[in-house]
C-alpha cells in the first residue's frame, strides 16, 4: 500500500513549476476546504506547503499543477532554513479562501479584463458587481475587490476623440445615463464619485482593494475632485467649472498628489499621473523590476512581490506607469520600470484597509487595443505579470500580524 507523506510542497521557481497561474487555484481550493496552507515567502519563487491528502495529489494532476511530497523531516529542515535570520525569507499562514468582487458592468465591451481571465483561468471563484450592488452597501460582503478599466470620472474613458461615433460607445454612455438616473443622480460623474467614495469608505474599513489600468488613476482623480465639475460638455452636457484644477483636493486620494488633469476632452488621457506618452522605450527592452523588501519585517509588500524572476516584462494600458512625483510618500513603490523613472505596480494602507494599484491592461498583451482578441492564457502558465494579480488575490487570507512598531 502506498503511504502518504505529511506534505505537499508546490514548488513556484521557473524550474519546478510548470503551472504557476493554476497553483494559486490549488492554494484556493485548499483554503476554501478549510485547510490551511503556508506561503513560503521568497522560497523557491514563493512555494505554497500544505498537509498531503489524496484529494490534493488528485486536484494537482487533474489541473497539470506541478508538486513535491515531503517528508516530515524535510519539511522541517525547509522550515528551519526560512526561519533562519541569516535567510531572507519567511512562512506566512493562509487561513482562509478571501470572498472575491470584480467591479464590472453586466454588459460587456470591446475589451476583456485581465483579472477575470487569469481568476477563471486559475479556477478561483469570483461573484462580479456594479454600480447598484456598491450604492447598496454590499461591498461588506467580500474581502477583495477589483477594478479594471474603469473611468470614474464620468468622462466615459475619455474614448471620445477616437470613438465618439461607434455604437458601442453611444450605447455605453446611454446605458450610464440611465443607470445614473436611475440611482437618483442628475449626472454619471456624480454617481460615479459616490461609487468611489463608497470604495473607500469599503478600504477605510478594512477592505482590499486591486486595480489596474484606467481605475488606479481615475479613482484618484474622481475622489479628488468632489463638488468639482471637470466634465467638458460633451461628457455631461454642461461647461466645466472654469479653473477646476486650482479647486481639486489631493487630501481625499489614495495614492497620488499634485498632478495636472487634461483638459482636451480629445485626449486619451486622464492626467500627468499617467506615463503612457511621455514613455521611450521600445517594446523589445521594457521590463519593470520588482523591489527586494525584507520577508521577515515587510511581508505584505514581500507577499506582493513573489515570483520566479524579479524582471516582469512590460505591458501598456490607458495608464501604463506612474510618474513618480505624483505618487505620494506613504505609498510603496513595488515595481519600477528604472530606464524611464516611473512606478509600475504600487502599494497603500488606507485606514484599515489596503489598496494595490497596477498599470497597464494586460501582462501578456503588449498594446492591447479595443477589439482585440483576448489573450490565452494556456499559453502563458508561467506569467510573472499575471503572477503580481494572484499575489494579491491570496493577500487577504494571511493571517494577521500585530505590526512590530
Amino acid at each position: 500500500m502506498h503511504g502518504f507523506a505529511s506534505y505537499v510542497l508546490i514548488p513556484m521557481d521557473l524550474e519546478g513549476q510548470k503551472e504557476h497561474l493554476k497553483a494559486y487555484g490549488i492554494t484556493y481550493w485548499t483554503l476554501a476546504r478549510q485547510q490551511k496552507v503556508k506561503w513560503l515567502l521568497n522560497y523557491r519563487g514563493g512555494s505554497f506547503l500544505m498537509s498531503d491528502t489524496e484529494e490534493l495529489r488528485k486536484e494537482c494532476k487533474i489541473r497539470g499543477v506541478s508538486f513535491e511530497v515531503l517528508s516530515d523531516s524535510k519539511t522541517a529542515t525547509i522550515l528551519e532554513e526560512i526561519n533562519s535570520p541569516s535567510q531572507n525569507m519567511e512562512a506566512v499562514v493562509l487561513e482562509k479562501a478571501p470572498k472575491i468582487a470584480v467591479y464590472t458592468p453586466e454588459s460587456s465591451f470591446p475589451w476583456d479584463d485581465a483579472v477575470t481571465m487569469v481568476l477563471s483561468y486559475a479556477e478561483i471563484p469570483y461573484e462580479t458587481i456594479y454600480d447598484k450592488n456598491v450604492l447598496g452597501d454590499e461591498l461588506v460582503l467580500y474581502d477583495w475587490l477589483h477594478l479594471h478599466h474603469e473611468d470614474f470620472t464620468g468622462q466615459y474613458g475619455k474614448f471620445y476623440g477616437s470613438y465618439r461615433a461607434a455604437p458601442w460607445y453611444i450605447q455605453e454612455k446611454k446605458n450610464a445615463e440611465q443607470l445614473a438616473s436611475e440611482m437618483g443622480f442628475d449626472k454619471v460623474s456624480e454617481e460615479k464619485l459616490a461609487v468611489a467614495q463608497h470604495i473607500r469608505d469599503y478600504v477605510i474599513g478594512g477592505g482590499f482593494m486591486f486595480a489596474m489600468c484606467s481605475a488606479t488613476d481615475s479613482f484618484d482623480i474622481a475622489l479628488s475632485a468632489a463638488g468639482v465639475d471637470i466634465c467638458e460638455p460633451m461628457f455631461d452636457g454642461d461647461p466645466s467649472d472654469a479653473n477646476y484644477q486650482a479647486k481639486i483636493d489631493y487630501d481625499n486620494t489614495f495614492a497620488f498628489k499634485d498632478f495636472q488633469l487634461e483638459r482636451d476632452p480629445n485626449k486619451y488621457e486622464f492626467s500627468s499621473i499617467d506615463m503612457t506618452s511621455k514613455r521611450r522605450i521600445p517594446m523589445d527592452t521594457d521590463y519593470f523590476t520588482l523591489k527586494d523588501f525584507s520577508a521577515k519585517w515587510d511581508p505584505v509588500p514581500t507577499m506582493l512581490c513573489q515570483n520566479h524572476t524579479a524582471l516582469v516584462k512590460g505591458f501598456m494600458g490607458q495608464t501604463t506607469a506612474y510618474d513618480p512625483n505624483a505618487i505620494k510618500a506613504t505609498v510603496l513603490v513595488l515595481g519600477e520600470n528604472k530606464t524611464n523613472g516611473e512606478a509600475r505596480y504600487i502599494h497603500g494602507i488606507q485606514g484599515k484597509g489596503f489598496f494595490t494599484f497596477y498599470g497597464g491592461h494586460d501582462p501578456e498583451d503588449y498594446q492591447h487595443r479595443v477589439g482585440d482578441p483576448k489573450t490565452q492564457l494556456s499559453l502563458h502558465p508561467s506569467s510573472p505579470g499575471y503572477r503580481l494579480i494572484l499575489n494579491n488575490v491570496l493577500f487577504p487570507a494571511a493571517k494577521k500580524k500585530k505590526q512590530k512598531t
